[in-house]
This record gives C-alpha cells, structure tokens and sequence, in this order.
C-alpha cells in the first residue's frame, strides 16, 4: 500500500520518512517537481495517478512573520492546497491525515485548548492554518486534523538548532518568557500521524475529526533554551547565560499567542496514543546533532 506524504523534506516529512513502517507499505514523497502545493490545480491529476492507500500532509508555509507581507503564498500553500488534496482523496475514497497549529487559537484562554474550543487566529499564518483545517473537515470526511506546537529534530530550521547556532557566538541570549506552550518532536508526531494514518487504513470506522498533539511538559521559549543549554552543559559543552525578556521587547511582524498549550486527552481516548515529556525527546535529539558534528 502506498502512502502520500506531502513536504518530505521538512522536519515532519523526513521524521515519516525514516520510520519503520509495517511490511507492505511504501511512501511516497515526491519532489516539489513532482507536487507542488504552491500549484494546487495540479494535486487532482497527482493523486488520481498514484493509487494511494492514504494521504498525510505535513506540508505548510511556516514562515509566520514572512507570512504577514506574503499571504497569498501562505493561503494557497496552507488552504488551497489542503482544499485539492482533501478534495482529490475523497474522490478516492482515502483517508487524510493533516497537520496544523496551536497559531489557529488567539492565546487567551486560561488552561490547555480543547479541539472544539473556539478560534481565532492573531495573523496570516494561523488564520491560513485554520482555512486549511475547514478545507480539510469540509472536503473529506474520512480526514484527521492533527494540530501541534513548537516542533523541533535534529534537521530543518527549529528553535533548537537556532539556539545552538546562537550559543556559537554569543555569552547571552534574550528569549521570551511570556509565552507558553508544549514543544514537540518531530519524530514523535510522526509517530502519531503513521499510527492515525495505518488505522484510517485498516479501519474504516476509525474515529475521524480534529485532535492535539505535544509532547508532555509546559514551558515558556526561555525555560525551552534554558532545558536545551542545560543539557548541553551537562554534557560538557560551553553554553551562554539566558536572559528572560517579554514579547513588547522582541517585536515582530506577526503576533504570537501567549498560550499555545494544547489538550492530548482526546487523541489518548480515542486513539490510545500518549505522549512522553518533551526534555526525553529533547535529549535524543541534542545527542543526534552532536553525532553529526
């Protein structure tokens, strides 16, 4: 059986990609030669071509602040797209499994989102997220949204690897410390998206619909760089001091929500899918980046 997997060489894409995946199926992960969501016109004929078993759809422009000054980019990226692909497997009559995004929430509320809580997104990016999830819940309905935070490997451009790139050269670093949300592994959601993808397959029945995914453990951008250096240093590396600074004093184009933490309890009830603390994940992956150096 063969499985779509959209944007293969972003963190999530490649995390699929070098799963282990049960006898018998076989991913594919075209070029952005052969599928380009930036053209959505062309997805039908992809998929039609392909005789996929199921789709996922780890693909997004998450350029949040270049977003603001290129929506049209991030909307046919992050909705049109979604909207053909959601379309094309229902034609198909395949499931979907699609990634998005604690951005399609405002940050308000007191205490972890709910799936069913209300939206709002602050700006181009969460709002084109949450264009993409109607697409998604609209156009098929054997499809499963997967929403997730803060996602950082060993590969791609993350907070992690950005933090590392910044200790190089710097005795401090100055990261915000009022917002707060659950980081993620790419490796873990992966995880998740293979395990939701396999039953939508084997299942037709399987509950479909919209869930959360992060890994286990709360904490601010400064308490995430502080647990990264912390590491670090335990294993003998040289790290800076992190100052604690509130968003006003980093501004950017686009606005963030203050609070991205996001309720797992649905995913556990309905797919018996659990998640382990972020700093376990974090430690694998701080091992791999010194393994590659």
């Amino acid at each position: 059986m063969r499985i779509l997997v959209t944007g293969g060489t972003g963190q999530v894409g490649a995390a699929l990609a070098r799963r282990a995946w049960p006898h018998g199926i076989v991913l594919d992960l075209p070029t952005r030669a052969e599928l380009d969501l930036a053209a959505p016109d062309r997805i039908a004929a992809h998929i039609e071509e392909g005789g996929y078993a199921a789709i996922i759809n780890p693909a997004a422009y998450t350029a949040v602040d270049k977003a603001e000054s290129d929506s049209v980019s991030a909307w046919t990226i992050n909705a049109l797209a979604p909207a053909a692909l959601a379309a094309a497997a229902a034609r198909a009559g395949i499931p979907l499994v699609h990634v998005s995004t604690d951005y399609v929430f405002d940050g308000s509320k007191a205490g972890a989102y709910l799936e069913d809580d209300g939206v709002k997104p602050l700006g181009i990016y969460g709002a084109s997220k949450e264009g993409g999830e109607q697409a998604v819940r609209t156009g098929n309905p054997r499809s499963v949204i997967v929403r997730t935070s803060w996602v950082f490997s060993a590969s791609g451009t993350n907070f992690v690897r950005t933090m590392l790139r910044l200790a190089a050269s710097r005795d401090e670093v100055r990261v915000v410390d009022d917002q707060h949300g659950c980081p993620t592994s790419a490796d873990d959601l992966a995880a998740v998206l293979a395990a939701v993808a396999l039953r939508l397959i084997e299942d037709p029945a399987a509950p479909t619909g919209t869930y959360h995914f992060t890994n286990q453990g709360e904490t601010t951008w400064c308490g995430f760089a502080r647990e990264i250096f912390r590491l670090t240093a335990a294993a003998g590396l040289k790290v800076p001091q992190v100052k604690a600074i509130a968003t006003r004093d980093y501004p950017t184009p686009a606005r963030r929500p203050s609070n991205s933490v996001l309720s797992r309890e649905k995913l556990a009830r309905d797919y018996g899918l659990s998640a382990r603390p972020f700093t376990e994940a974090l430690g694998e992956v701080l091992d791999d980046l010194r393994r590659q150096q």
